[in-house]
């Protein structure tokens, strides 16, 4: 049969200890005191307790922790509450903790019970707030996006611009004037198409919270007239026959490096975006097929450039040079970047081709105009070449596949242009 420690009344001025197997709380005892509970230890081994008053006691553990408890009854059964840790909860703030608790107790409240509530509440909030809501929209989303740079520009517009004003919202009581005004805020930097794409990330948030039974309408649907019009930009293009002919003759006589040289001559032909060009791979282009298939970089579709004769016949000539790396145009100073951003337009200014006549995006205007005005490729051939997100009469979404054959013919049709016009042959 086991032993049981037995009370020991104490003496006068002494703090009363009580040990692991007993409760001595109803004995006659002094308050805590700030200095008792600082140097308060064990030196046992056992769990120590010390006693304050009305049921509050420290805890101490054969390490040196210390708990603030309270042991109280409820319906009969004896109960313990948790009231924090010493030292960043004292004395004082441990017997108001306390108190809190005792007025619960009164009420016919346990304040165990209630303590769970809270909590359970606190959680919800925390998961209704606008910010949650917008990262399970975007966790949802994530899979969907093939380009990882778009999913971290979308992220990091939230969290610069959205979530600082709205996030920690409960997003079933964010309305629209709310919205509004920090799209303004935004307005007001003079950044239109990034205030454009928060209002739709917010209005697709409002619209999963929706799904999630968490909001009962979308705020930031109705907002669009209530925004400026972003800013259209428009890329200086040469789109007459004659000067682009000009154009390219200029590029076949650039004296630069080999990388660019090829470059300047590829951007016509290929029609595609600067950054898409310059980030070329060579795992994505394929000679057997004469294809180069990869995400386009604004609208995000898987999308395919057939390969021309004149444009394979510049590729394997590369290939030689830059084939054993990653990138088609590697960059200067290291391999394992492409080349820099501005590579072709400033190839273009020591061609002396003005800033204000044409750029690196203005060989997709050139490629648009002339090939509808002059050589009159269909409208649709054209938009699924420039990888647009428009939709046929029939309501069908761009495709990488789409038309390829059609293509296929078109861009040889291009690059055989391209050669009449370098010849003097084709003019206005």
């Amino acid at each position: 049969m086991g032993t049981t420690s037995k009370a020991v009344a104490p003496k006068a001025g002494k703090l009363l200890v009580i040990d692991s197997t007993g409760d001595n709380s109803r004995q006659p005892h002094k308050p805590l005191t700030d200095a008792a509970v600082k140097n308060a230890s064990t030196a046992t081994g056992k769990p120590r307790k010390l006693y304050d008053q009305r049921g509050l006691y420290l805890e101490i553990s054969p390490s040196g922790g210390k708990w603030w408890r309270w042991k109280y009854r409820y319906m009969g059964k004896e109960k313990r509450l948790s009231l924090g840790v010493y030292p960043e909860v004292s004395l004082k703030v441990a017997r108001e903790r306390c108190d809190d608790a005792r007025k619960l107790l009164r009420d016919g409240v346990d304040p165990g019970q209630d303590r769970k509530v809270t909590k359970l509440k606190r959680a919800q909030a925390v998961e209704n707030t606008f910010e949650s809501v917008g990262r399970a929209w975007y966790q949802k989303e994530l899979s969907g996006w093939t380009s990882k740079g778009h999913a971290e520009r979308v992220l990091r517009l939230l969290e610069r611009d959205v979530y600082p004003h709205l996030g920690s919202r409960p997003i079933a009581d964010i309305e629209g004037p709310e919205v509004l005004a920090m799209l303004q805020r935004m307005e007001a930097r003079g950044v239109r198409e990034t205030t454009r794409r928060a209002r739709i990330y917010c209005e697709k948030i409002f619209n999963h919270g929706f799904a999630l039974g968490k909001v009962k309408h979308n705020p930031a649907a109705g907002l669009v007239d209530a925004l400026q019009a972003p800013r259209q930009e428009h890329f200086p293009a040469i789109t007459s026959s004659k000067e682009f002919g000009e154009l390219l003759r200029k590029i076949d006589a650039y004296q630069g490096t080999f990388v660019v040289s090829c470059a300047l001559r590829l951007a016509p032909m290929f029609a595609v975006r600067p950054g898409e060009l310059r980030k070329a791979q060579w795992k994505d282009i394929d000679f057997e097929n004469e294809q180069w298939s990869f995400v386009a970089s604004k609208t995000h579709p898987d999308h395919t450039v057939p390969l021309s004769r004149q444009a394979l016949e510049i590729l394997r000539e590369l290939h030689r040079v830059t084939g054993t790396g990653k990138y088609v145009f590697p960059g200067l100073r290291s391999a394992a970047r492409p080349m820099s951003d501005n590579a072709v337009l400033a190839a273009l200014r020591n061609l002396g081709i003005p800033a204000d006549e044409m750029s690196g995006h203005g060989f997709r205007a050139s490629f648009r105009t002339l090939g509808d005005e002059v050589l009159g490729f269909r409208v649709d051939l054209l938009e699924h070449q420039l990888a647009h997100t428009v939709k046929d009469a029939n309501g069908t979404a761009y495709n990488r596949t789409r038309f390829l054959s059609q293509r296929r013919k078109m861009m040889q049709e291009w690059s055989d242009f391209l050669d009449k016009l370098k010849n003097n042959s084709e003019t206005e």
